[in-house]
């Protein structure tokens, strides 16, 4: 199968030549034609798998073959994102995909000022990437409006939720025409997504290209346990000794990020970090830093789980296990991109033993556990998933009548007619009488 097969015009085929595009994924494959024809759409694929072009391409198409104008503080197309980061890649998407295309694009997004986003908006867009935090301030302060909309892109909807973002999305769905075509597309689908969708989607198409929720083969992934003190002496230690190169690693908080990078910089390595409480441009400027070789560490919160498409990123490190299993996915989901191998590897202590089993709960299989020598931890980490259903003992049956009428359970396995000697035969209740100074009958020697 070809692109050109797909239907899609000569200059968006020319723009996908250009980026060394040669044959659709599955997810773009099965996503393009459908939006093409106007279906509304859900579809659910692994991460690094094409699913921004899936969305992009079509609806780059769809634009430029209508003869309708943008007018003064309008917008086309709506594709509504969770992160900046994300906001930022999806816009890139567009503009590289529309080269040779007379379609405008642009992004907003909070952590900067809100001045130029309403200047641009004044000349109106054909295709707004935005966060719905920043796209309600530009909604309530009049510098946008909604009547021209054809086509609304919810993408990655389960992270906007998670974010708190379920009243803007409210305030967004009754603000938009009733008669758009509303796209859907994510790594991971919760059922509470499913039936929101339902709810505001018109007979949609449903794709998914691999199981649900589940991770990329080509990563390698696995569990290292350690005491929750030694994770930055382990992490470095395995850092220097598998001669790591560039690593993405997750942290929890936003303190945690900050305290693990202050280590490294101590430690002459080049690391930055990217959360929530850092400016957009600091974020943005660390992000290109470690794309461009300058960072040999990046220590991000969650906010980086989504959105960054780092060429041959080889190592994902969750130095602390994310609190939404989800996440996970997506987390990982930074490395083994476009057909390429990668790692990822779990630093777990032994308190977050309940969020590892959520997580193998949720991708249907049980990490690897693999202890690093001189790492051992003290506080073991509870067995999950398959080993902690193998390492629970049977219960022993229950024996109809109590026991038998020498006094001896009816299941007893002790000591034969012989003597004293325990055997692993099985008493059919003519075992002889404890003698005097013999263990009391019923009770097996050496137990």
């Amino acid at each position: 199968m070809t692109f050109s097969s797909l239907g899609l015009a000569a200059p968006l085929l020319q723009a996908l030549e250009t980026l060394g595009y040669e044959t659709p994924t599955p997810i773009q494959a099965q996503a393009i034609p459908a939006v093409l024809a106007g279906r509304d759409l859900m579809a659910a694929a692994q991460t690094g798998t094409g699913k921004t072009a899936g969305f992009a391409l079509p609806i780059l198409q769809r634009l430029s073959e209508s003869e309708d104008k943008v007018a003064s503080n309008s917008i086309r197309v709506l594709v509504l994102v969770p992160t900046r980061e994300l906001a930022e890649q999806v816009h890139a998407s567009f503009r590289q995909y529309g080269e040779h295309l007379a379609v405008s694009t642009y992004a907003a997004y909070g952590g900067v000022s809100i001045n130029p986003q309403m200047m641009r908006l004044r000349r109106g867009v054909d295709v707004l990437v935005a966060t719905p935090g920043r796209l309600i301030d530009l909604f309530t302060q009049n510098a946008i409006k909604f009547k021209q909309v054809q086509t609304l892109v919810l993408d990655e909807a389960d992270r906007m939720l998670d974010l708190g973002f379920a009243n803007e999305l409210d305030t967004l769905f009754a603000a938009l025409p009733k008669k758009r075509q509303t796209l859907l597309f994510s790594a991971t689908f919760s059922d509470e997504i499913r039936s929101m969708a339902k709810g505001r989607l018109r007979d949609p198409l449903s794709i998914e290209v691999a199981p649900r929720n589940s991770t990329v083969k080509a990563i390698k992934q696995w569990v290292v346990p350690v005491d929750k003190k030694r994770k930055t002496e382990l992490f470095l230690f395995m850092r220097k000794d598998r001669k790591w190169g560039q690593v993405l690693v997750f942290v929890k908080t936003r303190r945690g990020v900050d305290e693990l990078v202050a280590t490294l910089l101590a430690k002459k390595i080049k690391a930055d970090a990217i959360h929530g409480d850092k400016p957009q441009p600091a974020r943005l400027r660390a992000l290109e830093s470690f794309k461009a070789g300058e960072v040999q560490i990046l220590v991000a919160t969650d906010v980086a789980a989504r959105g960054l498409d780092i060429d041959d990123l080889p190592q994902v490190v969750n130095y602390d296990l994310p609190i939404v299993a989800e996440d996970y996915i997506h987390r990982i989901g930074r490395t083994g991109r476009a057909g390429a191998t990668g790692q990822a590897i779990s630093l777990v202590c032994a308190d977050e033993a309940p969020l590892l089993a959520a997580i193998e709960t949720l991708i249907k299989q049980t990490l690897s556990r693999e202890e690093e020598p001189g790492f051992e931890p003290d506080h073991r980490v509870p067995l999950t998933g398959a080993s902690a259903i193998a390492a629970k003992k049977p219960k022993k049956p229950k024996v109809v009548g109590g026991r038998g009428g020498k006094g001896v359970p009816g299941n007893w396995v002790g000591f034969d007619e012989g003597g004293g000697k325990r055997t692993g035969a099985r008493s059919t209740g003519g075992a002889r009488p404890a003698a005097k100074g013999s263990p009391k009958a019923g009770k097996p020697r050496g137990r």
